[in-house]
């Protein structure tokens, strides 16, 4: 079978192909990389009902809610890690993972501003660039791929790193300082969100103008 021939046959039968092996042909949209993205939008909704069931107590609900958190996080470079290296990238997954990121960070501020412990400003001002970013991306994705910026992969690294250490009761063993450190943290990941989305929109007008 030539590479069009599997490429047609991919499209056909999208769930026919490679799962794991690493290969010129078709993968599957059922492979391994996938399903782990899969299961990181399933984490999303349990750690949110974790959080919210301990309602700020601090207790054993909210301690498996932050372990599931980072579960998530560490996945979220592993399928992508994987469907690079095994050649297991799909249009499934250039669509779900994103999502999934979306869903995983959004839900874990809504929460937290839920329980009055983040501000609702930070989570909506996070969050509209999140959605309007992604929005944006998926509107050029027949013109250009846009890859992430080095200012967006900080962005993701300092929201991971904020959101972790806000959600361990890490306050408990150290005192009040914690809540010092969190809320710097957030501020820069504030920063970087808003500062990176910009830099989008400013090189998107970029490209525009000179291809006009």
């Amino acid at each position: 079978m030539t590479s069009t021939e599997g490429a047609h046959s991919a499209a056909q039968f999208p769930w026919r192909g490679r799962l794991i092996r690493k290969g010129d042909g078709p993968a599957s949209t059922a492979n391994v990389a996938n399903i782990i993205t899969v299961v990181r939008i399933l984490m999303a909704p349990l750690f949110f009902v974790l959080l919210l069931a301990d309602g700020g107590q601090d207790g054993s609900l909210r301690i498996w809610a932050a372990v599931l958190f980072v579960v998530a996080i560490i996945t979220d470079s592993a399928d992508g890690i994987i469907a690079r290296r095994q050649n297991l990238v799909t249009d499934f997954g250039k669509l779900v993972d994103p999502i999934a990121d979306k869903v995983l960070i959004g839900g874990a501020l809504v929460a937290l501003s839920i329980l009055g412990e983040l501000p609702w400003f930070v989570t909506v001002l996070i969050m509209v660039r999140e959605i309007g970013i992604t929005v944006f991306r998926f509107a050029v994705l027949s013109d250009r791929v846009i890859p992430a910026s080095r200012g967006g992969k900080i962005k993701t690294v300092l929201q991971a790193v904020a959101i972790t250490l806000a959600l361990f009761p890490w306050w408990q063993l150290v005192g009040d300082w914690a809540h010092v450190v969190n809320t710097v943290l957030m501020t820069a990941a504030l920063l970087a969100t808003v500062l990176s989305g910009l830099d989008y929109l400013w090189q998107a007008w970029k490209h525009n103008r000179a291809t006009a």
